[in-house]
């Protein structure tokens, strides 16, 4: 087993500390190996996305569906021309007021510009810009597009801290790079161009509907439900097809319209189980975390900031694994703004198990 190093930054740090911090770990990933590295949604894991043998390690490590492509990070937007074909202008008026920021771009890649493990045999490439100091100057100082999904078990709910990517990948990989915890807690929102006005959202994300809408007055955003399933059909972007985000505890969503009604129904829940003998949690918010008699449970923020909540979901679910939790249930919320995000990231850490009452 190799041993992972750890190299701790601060983001408040100026360009000349972070590239003397970062230098070894820009130089492990030029040469091939895998880096871990925080962004300001979670930690990606990043390998060249030039180099198969490089990306290959990637899957490895995760145990991650090779039918499952890679978004590619850049630093600066002249990378673009090095990656993909002419694109809409529509696209182009996005980057400029969305990047950096939590937001992938499904364009036409140019041949041979990446690895094929990146697209998983498509004709487009995700790409990115994230908007974080210590990633940017990671990818900038390595000299290399670099392609980095989140830095975890393939499954499992997605990192936003150092720690919980070395309870997955401690061993795997060369490095990670400590930035602290990471800001917005939910991946990147995903999207691709249907046509010359219209934005499809593959995976909602960390960019909301409503500031897509925004940035674009004109263009019509073609939106799916949270909790919608995904087709049979490959992929077109992370996040699409498999069951992810999942702790190890069997996750039911209950939906109400009547959070009284919600609560009741969970309680009931856990009082069938009592005589199982298993560990049971709830997903609550802080409005209710009095409401519920369970061994674990947590609230992850006020359901009138959906933020809080985006942000803790991931480590609340770790934190029901680290307290051996076997049944679980989480409330829902609405789909407005970042709900969209968060009830899709639940509906599949639930394999898309809900009950309405």
């Amino acid at each position: 087993m190799r041993t992972t190093k750890v190299w701790r930054v601060a983001a408040e740090a100026g360009a000349d500390v972070l590239a003397g911090q970062l230098a070894e770990a820009a130089a492990l990933l030029h040469e091939g190996e895998l880096v871990a590295f925080p962004t300001e949604t979670v930690y990606g894991l990043g390998a060249d996305a030039r180099n198969t043998k490089a990306v290959e390690g990637i899957f490895q490590a995760k145990g991650r569906p090779s039918d499952n492509p890679l978004i590619v990070h850049i630093a600066e937007e002249r990378q673009l021309e090095e990656l993909v074909l002419p694109y809409p202008e529509l696209a182009r008026r996005l980057m400029k007021q969305l990047w950096p920021g939590p937001l992938t771009i499904v364009l036409p890649v140019r041949p041979d510009a990446v690895s094929p493990l990146v697209t998983a045999g498509l004709s487009t490439v995700g790409v990115r810009m994230p908007d974080h100091p210590a990633a940017l100057a990671l990818i900038r100082q390595s000299g290399c597009p670099v392609a980095a999904p989140s830095a975890n078990r393939s499954g499992r709910p997605s990192p936003t801290l150092a720690g919980h990517v070395l309870e997955d990948l401690d061993g795997k990989i060369s490095g990670v790079v400590d930035g602290g915890a990471t800001g917005v807690g939910l991946e990147s929102t995903v999207i691709e161009l249907s046509d010359s006005d219209t934005i499809r959202i593959l995976r909602p994300g960390g960019i909301t509907a409503e500031q897509l809408q925004a940035a674009v007055p004109e263009a019509r955003i073609d939106a799916p439900s949270g909790t919608k399933a995904d087709t049979a059909e490959a992929p077109r972007s992370p996040g699409m097809k498999y069951t992810h985000y999942a702790p190890k505890g069997d996750l039911t969503i209950v939906q109400g319209d009547d959070p009284e009604a919600v609560v009741r129904y969970i309680q009931e829940q856990i009082d069938r189980a009592a005589p199982l003998n298993v560990r049971t949690g709830v997903l609550t918010f802080d409005e209710r975390t009095d409401a519920y008699h369970a061994d674990v449970v947590l609230a992850s923020g006020s359901e009138r900031h959906l933020e809080q909540a985006a942000h803790s979901l991931y480590a609340a679910l770790r934190q029901f694994d680290a307290e051996g939790v076997q049944l679980i249930w989480a409330e829902g919320c609405s789909e407005e703004g970042i709900g969209l995000a968060l009830m899709n990231r639940l509906a599949k850490a639930a394999g898309h198990q809900s009950v309405r009452v």
